[in-house]
């Protein structure tokens, strides 16, 4: 596999429009969509460390602040996107999805990076919950999208979009469309030293917004 840079132009950033808060103020104006974004683990628990120290619960808060740069970026007002944790902080499963649903989240994403036994093991996977909702549609379209556009502009090895019963899922899949992404294995020599470079995650920011925003068909 050989992960690749994608090259944005100027009209990516006039195609996105995601208006950011940095606390939970509840001013969000008509018709925006709100979009919570869920870093996984923090505080105490790591989540996967990679092969060369890299920790899952810095890398996807990372990443979830990076899709908060980008949309500063933006002049319209179609989203507005909230994290479950802006720090290295504990954030119970239950409370991560309770806090979307206060907010009411019009699509729930919860990020995370993988880990294997297997060091050859890499690669996307997004998951959708196994409980069926009438969210359930929306949610699997969403998985595709993302899956898909990550894969393509790049050149992650698709694993698939697969159905499980993750708490973060389970609780939200009631409420409004929700995914789970494993963004690439921290046990890969090769997908680490990517997720390690600055650019690279905030090209993965970049396509999860781009995905969003084609599933909302805007």
């Amino acid at each position: 596999m050989e992960l690749r840079k994608s090259i944005f132009s100027i009209f990516f950033f006039s195609t996105i429009a995601i208006f950011p808060l940095e606390n939970y103020s509840q001013t969000e104006k008509a018709n925006q969509f709100v979009i919570v974004v869920d870093p996984g683990h923090g505080g105490s628990d790591p989540g996967a460390v990679g092969i060369n120290g890299n920790l899952e619960k810095e890398v996807v808060l990372k990443i979830a602040q990076e899709m908060i740069r980008i949309s500063k970026l933006s002049l319209e007002d179609e989203f507005k996107i909230y994290l479950t944790r802006y720090k290295d902080s504990l954030i119970s499963l239950g409370d991560r999805a309770k806090l979307a649903k206060g907010l009411k989240a019009d699509v729930f994403i919860s990020l995370h990076c993988n880990h294997s036994d297997n060091p050859d093991a890499q690669g996307l996977e997004v998951y959708v919950s196994n409980i069926k909702s009438q969210q359930s549609k929306e949610s699997i379209l969403l998985a595709y999208r993302i899956q898909k556009e990550i894969s393509k502009e790049l050149g992650f090895k698709s694993r698939g979009v697969k159905f499980a019963n993750f708490k973060v899922l389970r609780e939200s899949i009631a409420y409004h469309p929700a995914v789970l992404i494993e963004l690439g294995f921290l046990s890969n020599w090769e997908e680490e030293i990517w997720l390690s470079n600055p650019e690279n995650l905030n090209y993965l920011a970049s396509l999860i917004l781009v995905a969003i925003r084609k599933s909302l068909d805007l």
